[in-house]
Formats: C-alpha cells, sequence, structure tokens
C-alpha cells in the first residue's frame, strides 16, 4: 500500500502533517508492505496554483492509494474517491506516527477540524480588514 500525506516540509517522516492539504509543498509517499514501512519518497508539489482535481491526480500519478490528510474540503474527497483513492481527515501529528498508527487501525484524528479550518479562515479574513 502507498499512503499519501501533505507535509508542513521536506523533512519527510519526521515531518508533520500539514494543516492545510491544498497549500502543501511537499507530499510524502509512505510505502507499506506487511504492517510495515518499507520505504517512502518526498515529493515537491509540481505547480504553485492548482485546479480542482490537480493534488488528486498529483496523487495518483505517484501510486497513492490513501490519503492521510488534516483538513480537506468534500470536492477534493470526491475527485480522490472518483480515482479510487481513501481518504482519511483530522491526522495530525509527526507522519511517521500518523502512518504507524494507521496501520495498527489506531489513528486517533481530530474530529473538530473543519471548525478549526474554517475559525481559521474568518480569522485571516478579519486581519485582511484591518
Amino acid at each position: 500500500m502507498r499512503i499519501a500525506i501533505p507535509a508542513e516540509d521536506g523533512g519527510g517522516l519526521e515531518s508533520n502533517v500539514s494543516g492545510h492539504f491544498g497549500r502543501a509543498k511537499y507530499f510524502v509517499f509512505v510505502d507499506v508492505e506487511d504492517k510495515e514501512i518499507k520505504g517512502y519518497e518526498v515529493v515537491e508539489v509540481p505547480f504553485e496554483e492548482h485546479g480542482p482535481g490537480d493534488l488528486p491526480r498529483f496523487v495518483k500519478e505517484h501510486g497513492g492509494e490513501v490519503v492521510l490528510a488534516y483538513g480537506m474540503g468534500q470536492r477534493a474527497i470526491a475527485f480522490f474517491n472518483d480515482l479510487g483513492i481513501g481518504v482519511v481527515t483530522g491526522a495530525y501529528g509527526p507522519i511517521k506516527d500518523v502512518v504507524k498508527a494507521f496501520i495498527e487501525q489506531v489513528l486517533e484524528v481530530d474530529p473538530y477540524w473543519r471548525e478549526k479550518i474554517e475559525g481559521e479562515k474568518e480569522h485571516r479574513g478579519e486581519c485582511e480588514k484591518h
């Protein structure tokens, strides 16, 4: 299985899951066999601006079968699902820990990620007005 995770930086398994899926500059693709991490690849997102479906196609082109992300819009989730890629939202923390917890089926996700992201958007909007 190949798991794709948007990363805060290019630090590989030591990086944290990006809080903003669509703004991640790097993805870490983790190869898992027999419930063990067998390898990983850090790939820089090849475009500055992207349209609907670009990131799901990017993940598909790199063999991603499941995406572990913090926040993601319904439209992106639908694009991934249409490509046969599973999505888990609310994942946070160091990528290595998140992948291990996912493999062991004990991944704890933040059930309030939507509210937090909406709150950030509102806060940014207020800051831009002042």
